[in-house]
């Protein structure tokens, strides 16, 4: 029954981190990390799988066998949220709390990528 349940979880994330290569709203690394996981916990036959596919390769190998990403990587991430959460920011112009914590939220990613997950040479 375990087994089951981190196979589907593992799969929704597959599916919402396939999509969001499309869409930029959906954000692709973090929900193939959940994948691999997931995929981990539940077969090992598709966690095999699920790391020799290009979509892996792509998205997450450098950044899990590395351990970082690069300053070009970084700029793109850190860009795509900018405008993303700057939108939501000014959609809010009556709502002092949600600018509060949207501001916060982004504060924090930009530490995060900046100061706590190492930068690769490209």
């Amino acid at each position: 029954m375990k087994k089951a349940f981190w196979i589907i979880l593992g799969s929704l994330c597959l599916f919402f981190g396939t999509v969001g290569i499309a869409l930029p709203i959906l954000p692709t690394v973090p929900f193939y990390l959940a994948t691999l996981f997931c995929f981990a916990k539940g077969s090992d036959r598709l966690h095999d799988w699920f790391i020799h596919t290009s979509l892996y390769k792509k998205h997450l190998e450098e950044f899990v066998k590395e351990k970082g990403m690069t300053m070009t990587a970084k700029i793109k991430m850190v860009f795509i949220v900018t405008l993303l959460m700057g939108f939501g920011f000014f959609m809010m112009d009556k709502v002092l709390v949600g600018r509060v914590v949207l501001a916060l939220v982004w504060l924090a990613h930009l530490y995060m990528v900046f100061f706590i997950i190492k930068t690769l040479k490209s």
